[in-house]
């Protein structure tokens, strides 16, 4: 589909927002479909242009965008300025007129034309008997007059002050055929994505005049026909009142990329071609993510991940693959570890909280560290009446609940100087079940990982447990809930702990004895006297799989969904990947796996159906 030479009265909806630091700047715009701009218009049968004026409540910048058009002397330009608010309106309309000018006197430059234009700049208002000489646009906008209006010669322009504005858009660096594409660090301001209009079109060259239609809406599902073109996402940001600002558009650098082939997630999915539709039926999932400040260091690509191609190390690589894996398994929580501050609100969030999925994310960062553990649950499923962050470090000699175990442990100034200085996080969210009198408590961490820290970790998920219950019991007090047995747990995440360790035996069996050698994984810091008992009858969905993590250095199963066996039944989990495929690119990650990590996925149902 080829484009169309956009009529002077739509021109305006395809306006380009791309602001430099300079203070004044134009640039050509690519015209477009007739059809596009009636449909994504506010009204397709507007008889005025406009110009767009755009200031910040806690800046003094004043952003103008119009398109000037005008067949006579052959000029069809975007105008993008930047000015002051306190800047007089007059010098404002004098740099206007230069600008045009400017451009113009080029453009007749090149054809050896000699003749010269008058360009009159002016403002006025229909409802303003006033004078704008030496008024600012500050002023002007405070008097709040309507009816404003900007003319260029013959050309006038409705002025319009803080529509809906797309002030940040991106397209990812790597675009992979058989996957879904979306923008990354979207802001609307003035507005809100949810109301506003994506169109995707895709051309062999990003200079081409003719670009065709592939998709509409903010995510595009990359097709091996779009292999080696470049794809160009045009946005219309627009108000729940149904109010549209300057569009916007933005082409990707490089062209979409043939896939990896099948990876082994893709097969996994087969497990989960749908969601469950009993109520009391959920689908978890558990899944470290590889947090790219880790991925992209020096020491990931020549040691932890030596065997692994760089470019399979790059964040924008792994997103599509680690995106495109979680919504195929259709779940209903998600638990997440390695989540990177940006992959989640520009990624993560981009994509699960949109439709059709309408997921609810919350992410709890690990102490001052820019990743940390995010659970996700669907809105439609599930009620949020409680979230909390534990911070299982600087937190545990503060909280009443920990005294007893903390005052065990602190007699070893070594031992409690190193778990207070930890920024493991403990994560939950209570669920309520729609349409049920049911409850799940989710709880969500990634334990302390060094490798003689194994004491470390068994008093962490200790005081883990001790804020769970405590959690459950007040829950049933402050929601009114009938019986704590109405209320199920399910505590996942990435323990770095191998199952022949503690926390598996105090998650399955309930107690982790005195004379566990765990206690002795540091000798300097060796806990004595100090037994770990739970009150949950917790099952492993996986049971002790023998990888969850797979590298070089290390493979072993480190992950594990723990869930309440006499509230929950086991209905079945997604079957991890073989270690012929694990180690098929020498291990991972690699070409078809995004992390280090194997996602783990189970569906539970509750046990006790409520009324």
């Amino acid at each position: 589909m080829g484009f169309a030479k956009s009529a002077k009265t739509l021109a305006v909806c395809y306006l380009r927002n791309r602001f430099r630091s300079s203070n004044l700047i134009s640039r050509e715009i690519t015209p477009t479909y007739g059809s596009f701009l009636s449909r994504f218009y506010n009204n397709s049968l507007v008889n005025m242009e406009k110009v767009y004026f755009r200031n910040e409540s806690d800046s003094k910048d004043l952003d103008i965008v119009f398109r000037f058009e005008n067949t006579t002397l052959n000029i069809s330009r975007e105008f993008n300025f930047r000015r002051q608010m306190d800047e007089p309106i007059e010098a404002i309309l004098s740099r206007i007129q230069s600008n045009i000018q400017n451009r113009l006197a080029k453009s007749k430059k090149k054809k050896s034309d000699k003749s010269t234009v008058e360009i009159n700049v002016k403002l006025y208002g229909d409802n303003f008997e006033g004078n704008f000489n030496g008024m600012t646009f500050a002023e002007l906008f405070a008097k709040n007059i309507s009816g404003l209006k900007l003319q260029v010669m013959d050309n006038i322009y409705e002025m319009v002050y803080n529509p809906p504005w797309v002030s940040s858009l991106k397209l990812p660096s790597c675009i992979l055929a058989g996957f879904v594409v979306y923008p990354t660090n979207v802001k609307v301001q003035f507005g809100e994505q949810k109301h506003s209009k994506g169109v995707w079109y895709k051309a062999k060259k990003p200079t081409d005049t003719e670009w065709e239609l592939c998709g509409e809406g903010f995510q595009y599902f990359v097709t091996p026909k779009d292999i080696g073109y470049h794809l160009k996402l045009i946005v219309t940001p627009r108000n729940e009142h149904g109010l549209d600002g300057p569009v916007v558009e933005k082409v990707s650098l490089t062209p979409v990329q043939d896939s990896p082939g099948v990876c082994p997630f893709q097969i996994r999915q087969k497990y989960t071609p749908s969601y469950l539709t009993n109520p009391n039926e959920m689908r978890v999932i558990s899944y470290n993510l590889l947090a790219d400040l880790y991925a992209s260091s020096d020491y990931a690509g020549s040691t932890l991940f030596s065997y692994c191609p760089a470019k399979y190390l790059q964040i924008d690589y792994r997103k599509p693959l680690f995106i495109n894996e979680i919504i195929g398994y259709n779940s209903d929580i998600i638990c997440l570890q390695e989540v990177d501050q940006r992959i989640f609100d520009f990624d993560l969030k981009e994509i699960l909280e949109q439709p059709p999925y309408n997921f609810h994310g919350i992410l709890a960062p690990k102490g001052k560290c820019a990743e940390g553990v995010a659970i996700f649950f669907r809105t439609s499923r599930f009620e949020l009446l409680d979230s909390q962050v534990l911070h299982l470090g600087s937190s545990i000699p503060e909280l009443p609940v920990f005294e007893s175990l903390w005052n065990k442990i602190k007699v070893n100034t070594q031992l409690a100087q190193r778990i207070c200085d930890r920024s493991t996080t403990l994560q939950t969210c209570l669920l309520k079940i729609k349409g049920t009198d049911n409850y799940v408590l989710v709880a969500n961490t990634h334990l302390y990982f060094h490798p003689d820290a194994d004491h470390i970790r068994l008093l962490q998920m200790g005081f883990s447990i001790l804020f769970v219950e405590e959690l459950i019991s007040k829950a049933v007090k402050d929601f009114n809930i009938s019986s704590p047995q109405n209320i199920g747990l399910v505590f996942c995440g990435d323990f770095n702990s191998v199952p022949e360790c503690g926390i598996y035996k105090l998650m399955t069996e309930q107690l982790a004895e005195k004379n566990l050698e765990d206690w002795r994984s540091n000798s300097e810091e060796a806990v004595s006297n100090v037994e770990l008992t739970q009150p949950f009858k917790m099952g492993s969905a996986y049971g002790a799989p023998e990888f969850t993590h797979y590298t070089t250095l290390f493979s072993g199963c480190l992950d594990y969904i723990f869930y309440q066996n006499d509230r929950f039944e086991l209905l079945k989990t997604v079957p991890l990947p073989t270690e012929e495929q694990l180690k098929e690119n020498t291990a991972i990650p690699s070409a078809v796996f995004p992390s280090d990590h194997v996602a783990l996925v189970a569906d539970l149902k509750f046990k006790s159906v409520a009324s």
